[in-house]
């Protein structure tokens, strides 16, 4: 058995599957998982319980069960019966104790566990029922048996319990399929497989009922334990639900079964009705005896209470106590605690007595343990001695008065409209409101709130809780209930935020303050508050509140007494107009004073206002300063270059210059043109915010003749050196054009040294034909080791324009910029051009100089050199006028000239690429025929045999024999391709490709002769196997044969074979397969051989070949041979492997009769007889017949089927049929 996850899966051998607890039943173990369902969810490794024992062995498992506690288990298998009646399906059982890890094997068709409580015991018993259907000596016995597991040490036991199953005669072969057990009324059911319900008292074992409930048979069943019955499945699929009728079991038991005591039991277990008459016979009968003890427990069982009524209280205590004894009132109390819970007259009455006893304690643990039933009556007698204890029952009783009233008197005045809420009672709350006032002001704040807080609304008006507050002066307290109750800022509540406001102004200025800053109202008086506020003090809440323009202005001077930030807020809350009204009566009151207020106001609200107001009321008060204020902090948001300027202006004229040097050189939107003209006029004293406008927009020049003119040089050098060493050549063009003297424009040149660019400078210099002017500053820089393409640039033109060996610096000096110092060569000496180009790899400028001079040859040669495929497509276009000019240097002198394979290379290649076959022809016979250091390369001549296929096929054959070294194997297939046949052998020939070659001949050339006569020269197998394979084709069967053997080739006998019987040249065949069969073993082989010497007619040669070790199937081999009529040959072959009934058919055909007979004689078999037999009658070999006659008669039932064959013979066959019976006569008798 093991415990199942659902993560492991099911088992693949699962025979039953139980519900609770799950498990699984293997083929070979029974695997069984223990535990609820839903715990059983997880990832952990099954558990084995317990493995099945012998008795369960080839059993079909119908149930599974544990009890409660999970230590007992039980298994449940059925068998076929006993051979004496095997109707009667056999039940087995086995019992398994995980305590002790043991099992135990019976007989038994269900079972069930249960736990049972033995009167006197504590605990309950475990109790196991099994129902067991046998049959022994004849004799079916049905048991039902109820024992108790594990006995509890030094308790009473569960005395064993059997009883018999009473199956009517018609359901003789039934047996007990289920078994449940109610714990509701401890009732045990059995349920048989045709839908018998016996059942059974579970205490006692005696039958209580018994019928058929269900026509179908029953294999499903399950406990319905909330009404004490069970849920079973019939095999119709209806789902039944049995259970007790509480209104009749128990009188049918009582009066019916006449068990007046089991009825009794049954009604106290179930609290059934129908027993109250043997009750309360019963407990009179105990009580007239003086049991009081056993009258007691039976009216704490009394099924219904019938007996838990004052009357029985009144009884017991009219019992006299006896001295010594324990009053039979106070055991019958103790009696009923033990059983359960007191009734409200037995709690009161117990409880009566425990008070008077003064012992409180016993209440509070009955209280707790939930024994007593209280009540209103028990609540008053209680609080005599305890109230906390009183309140307790007066709230489980329910008896709301009294919990209110208990509540007040311990001030816990929360906890009453808890309780009133929950059990739906109105106390009068104004009173009690009152009341916590006098002592608890705080605590009346709670209450009040509570009560806002109720369903249904506050039960007391919030004006007159206010009012209840204020008459006893407690502002603070009405001011906190109010704050709380007046959140939801509803219309209605609009007199009551006005009061608040007003009070608190009054004598709390600052919560007034408090509360409106939080917001929290809006339905209040605001033109009363307004002024309150005025009068208070509160200028920022007054403007908040006044909604016309006269008080506003009135309040708004008072800027000594209002936070600067309020107003600014203050501000934010006008209409454009009035705002701007406001600002303008502040700076005209107080200019300086209020001068940041009304920035920061302009700042704050700039997009409201409109930025061209503001600049317009600081330019009506000539305000630079504010000005400047307030579009600083609006500059970086603005795009608009007229408030830029405005900012610089203002900027420039407060004295700011470092923020107009910033603003100049970070600002993008200010008009550059208006600053810069500006800035001039202005004529400050530090140039650098002019120096940013120019330097950014490009009035580079106008600075430069600015400053130059007034006579500012040290600008020039700082702005050159410092600010953008870049423009210095704009720079130095202005000096020029204002006629500035050189030595100052070379030392300024040559103080910025590397950082000018040299570039923009030499372009200054030419166009003004002052170039010569920089020699001095560019051969520094190229002594300081600098490598800038456009100083050796300059400096190259300068040498060029010299005439100063300008060769040697166009092919030594590696810097310059070919393309652009070629260009300058171009008109004063194209062949200087050719050196600057070729230097720097220009193709297109180098073939427009070379076309436009005819600089053919130079232009070869470099296209050779250059071995660019792009460049070779460009010269070589059609669509070049000068190609054929070209391509003629090319093969005449660049080529020629060369000795690197990659150059001669990427020229063919570029030939070939441009579709110049002919042209590729000339160039490579020119480098390949003439004895040039190329003659012998290897993919020259190939690609001169492969160019001459493709456009010259008769010059093929001669470069074949003139060359050695190419692919012969790839030119030969080329060559094929093409159809070039002769070529192509001539190829394959020359390099000894032998079988290449001679395919050529047969499949190409398609001449057998010469291949044959090839092969016969060349003397190869792989040739002749070409060869034979083609005869084979033609037809040519013989000649193929003998090239096969020539071939020593045997990889194609099934073609052979097939080709030889159709051409019948079995003499070949057998020369073929001889040799063959010293390669292969196969049985197609021997057998085509066996069968070739039979249609050659050499017996002798078959009888030697099957003695010697073969692979042939001979049976198969005979076969062909018989049924294409080669007897002497089939003879030979059935002789050898003994098959004396094919034997016996051949011989017959070979009219050998005697030998037929032995053969037939050997195979013994009646088939081969009557074939002899009738060949003999047929042939008049009449004694022969007889012999085959009488093995034949020997079977009665062969012999009317031979006297039906004779019936088809002549008349003469009867006389000796005749004769064949009257000897079979005489040889019995």
């Amino acid at each position: 058995m093991f415990r199942l996850y659902f993560g492991n899966g099911l088992a693949q051998n699962c025979l039953a599957w139980s519900h609770r607890p799950l498990c699984i039943i293997g083929r070979l173990k029974v695997r069984c998982y223990s535990g609820v369902f839903s715990s059983i969810i997880g990832e952990s490794e099954p558990v084995k319980m317990f493995e099945r024992t012998a008795n369960l062995a080839n059993n079909q498992i119908i149930n599974y069960k544990c009890d409660p506690s999970e230590k007992w288990l039980v298994l449940i298998g059925i068998a076929p019966g006993a051979p004496e009646r095997p109707q009667l399906v056999k039940g087995n059982m086995q019992l398994f104790s995980v305590d002790q890890q043991r099992s135990q094997a019976l007989e038994a068709h269900a079972a069930s566990f249960t736990q049972f409580k033995v009167p006197g015991n504590e605990n309950p018993s475990t109790l196991i029922s099994f129902a067991t259907k046998s049959f022994n000596a004849g004799q079916i016995t049905s048991k039902l048996h109820v024992i108790e597991l594990g006995a509890q040490p030094g308790k009473s036991s569960f005395s064993k319990k059997q009883a018999d199953l009473f199956f009517p005669p018609d359901f003789q072969d039934d047996f007990p399929v289920a078994m449940q057990i109610s714990h509701k009324y401890a009732l045990i059911y059995v349920i048989t497989k045709l839908g018998l319900l016996f059942v059974y008292d579970l205490e006692t074992a005696t039958a209580v009922y018994r019928n058929r409930i269900s026509p179908d048979p029953i294999f499903l069943t399950s406990e319905a334990s909330a009404v004490g019955g069970f849920y079973a499945i019939n095999r119709r699929g209806q789902v039944l639900l049995a259970t007790v009728n509480e209104a009749t079991i128990v009188p049918f038991v009582s009066g019916q079964l006449n068990n007046l005591e089991l009825a009794v039991n049954l009604a106290k277990r179930g609290n059934l009705p129908g027993a109250e008459n043997l009750v309360v016979q019963r407990f009179q009968e105990l009580f007239a005896q003086t049991k009081y003890k056993e009258a007691a427990e039976l009216a704490a069982e009394s099924p219904q209470g019938i007996l838990r009524t004052p009357d029985t209280v009144a009884k017991f205590q009219s019992v006299p106590v006896q001295a010594g004894q324990t009053a039979p009132l106070l055991q019958y109390f103790s009696i009923l605690l033990t059983w359960g819970k007191l009734n409200a007259f037995e709690s009161l009455e117990l409880s009566r007595l425990v008070v008077n006893q003064n012992k409180k304690n016993l209440l509070e643990n009955w209280l707790a343990e939930d024994k007593l039933e209280c009540s209103e009556e028990l609540g008053d007698l209680v609080k005599t001695v305890d109230n906390d204890l009183a309140l307790k029952i007066y709230i489980k009783a329910r008896a709301t008065p009294k919990v209110v009233a208990a509540f007040a008197e311990r001030r816990e005045f929360d906890k009453i409209l808890i309780y009133s809420k929950q059990v739906g009672y109105t106390p009068d709350y104004l009173f009690l409101l009152q009341t916590i006032l006098r002592t608890d002001p705080q605590g009346a704040v709670n209450f009040a709130l509570m009560m806002s807080q109720m369903e249904g609304g506050c039960p007391v008006d919030y004006n007159t809780i206010t009012d209840l507050f204020l008459q006893r002066n407690l502002i603070r307290e009405a001011t906190a209930f109010l704050l709380d109750v007046l959140k939801p800022n509803l219309p209605e509540h609009a007199f009551l935020q006005t009061k608040v406001l007003e009070i608190n102004l009054v004598t709390f200025p600052n919560v007034a303050d408090a509360i409106l800053a939080n917001g929290m109202f809006s339905h209040y008086d605001r033109p009363r508050i307004a002024q309150l506020c005025e009068k208070a003090g509160l200028y920022v809440r007054a403007l908040q509140h006044y909604s016309e323009l006269p008080d506003i202005k009135r309040v708004i001077v008072n800027t000594h007494a209002i936070e600067p930030q309020s107003l600014v807020e203050f501000f934010g809350t006008l209409s454009r107009e009035w705002a701007l009204e406001c600002m303008k009566d502040l700076l005209l009151v107080n200019l300086r004073g209020n001068l940041q207020i009304i920035v920061q106001v302009a700042k704050e609200y700039c997009e409201q206002l409109g930025v061209d107001s503001c600049i317009k009321i600081f330019e009506q008060f000539k305000s630079y300063e504010g000005l400047y204020f307030f579009l600083g902090s609006y500059l970086s948001s603005s795009e608009d270059p007229d408030i830029h300027f405005k900012y610089i202006e203002a900027a420039a004229k407060t004295g700011q210059i470092k923020e107009v040097e910033r603003v100049t050189r970070e600002s993008n939107f200010y008009d550059a043109e208006k600053t810069k003209n500006f800035l001039m006029e202005a004529k400050l004293p530090d140039a650098r915010p002019l120096i940013n406008v120019c330097d950014r927009f490009g009035f580079v020049p106008d600075l430069t003749h600015y400053l130059y003119t007034n006579n500012m040089l040290r600008y020039i050098e700082g702005y050159v050196q410092k600010v953008n060493p870049g423009n210095a050549p704009l720079v130095v063009g202005q000096l020029l054009d204002d006629e500035c003297p050189e030595d100052f424009i070379k030392g300024l040149i040559l103080s910025v040294r590397s950082l000018l660019p040299v570039e923009p400078l030499v372009e200054e210099c030419e166009k003004r034909n002052r170039l010569r002017l920089l020699t001095q500053f560019l051969e520094h820089l190229v002594s300081e080791g600098s490598q800038d393409v456009h100083v050796h640039n300059a400096l190259g033109k300068i040498i060029i324009d010299s005439n100063n060996n300008p060769e040697h610096f166009l092919t030594t000096n590696p810097y310059y910029d070919s393309r652009v110092v070629g260009k300058y060569c171009e008109k004063r000496d194209p062949t200087l051009a050719v050196v600057a180009y070729r230097r720097g790899q220009c193709d297109d400028e180098l073939i427009n100089v070379t076309n436009k001079n005819s600089l053919f040859k130079l232009q070869a040669r470099y296209v050779v050199e250059r071995m660019d495929g792009d460049l070779w497509e460009k010269v070589l276009n059609p669509e070049n006028e000068y190609r054929r000019q070209l391509i003629d240097q090319v093969v005449s002198t660049a080529l020629p000239e060369s000795k690197s394979p990659e150059q001669v290379s990427a020229a063919v290649k570029a030939f070939m690429t441009a579709d110049l076959p002919h042209e590729l022809i000339e160039l490579l016979e020119k480098i390949v025929l003439q004895n040039s250091a190329f003659s012998g390369n290897f993919n020259l001549q190939n690609l001169l045999i492969l160019t001459a296929i493709k456009a010259d096929p008769s010059r093929v054959m001669d470069y074949i024999n003139r060359l050695d070294n190419f692919d012969g194997p790839a030119v030969g297939e080329v060559a094929v391709e093409a159809q070039l046949y002769e070529e192509a052998f001539a190829i394959f020939k020359k390099f000894n490709l032998n079988v290449q070659a001679v395919n050529v001949l047969l499949d190409n050339i398609r001449s057998i002769d010469r291949a044959v006569e090839f092969a016969f020269r060349v003397e190869e197998d792989a040739v002749w196997s070409q060869v034979a394979k083609a005869q084979l084709r033609e037809g040519l069967v013989s000649d193929a044969i003998e090239s096969f053997i020539r071939a020593d080739d045997a990889t194609q006998f099934l073609d052979v074979i097939r080709a030889s019987e159709d051409a019948d040249v079995y003499p070949d065949l057998v020369r073929y397969l001889l040799m063959v069969r010293q390669k292969v073993k196969e049985p197609k082989v021997d057998g085509e051989l066996i069968y070739a010497y039979a249609k050659i007619d050499r017996l002798g040669e078959i009888e030697e070949f099957i003695l010697i070790p073969n692979v042939a199937n001979l049976q198969n081999v005979g076969d062909r041979l018989f049924d294409e009529a080669l007897y002497e040959a089939a003879k030979i072959i059935f002789a050898f492997i003994s098959n004396w009934a094919k034997l016996a058919v051949t011989l017959v055909r070979l009219k050998q009769f005697q030998g037929a007979v032995d053969a037939a004689r050997k195979a013994n078999s009646a088939k081969t007889w009557k074939e002899v037999c009738f060949a003999c009658v047929d042939a008049e070999e009449f004694r022969l017949a007889q012999i085959c006659g009488l093995n034949i008669i020997i079977q009665v039932s062969l012999l009317s089927y031979e006297s039906q064959i004779f019936g088809t013979r002549k008349w003469t066959t009867w006389k000796k049929l005749a004769n064949t019976i009257r000897t079979e006569d005489a040889s019995m008798s």
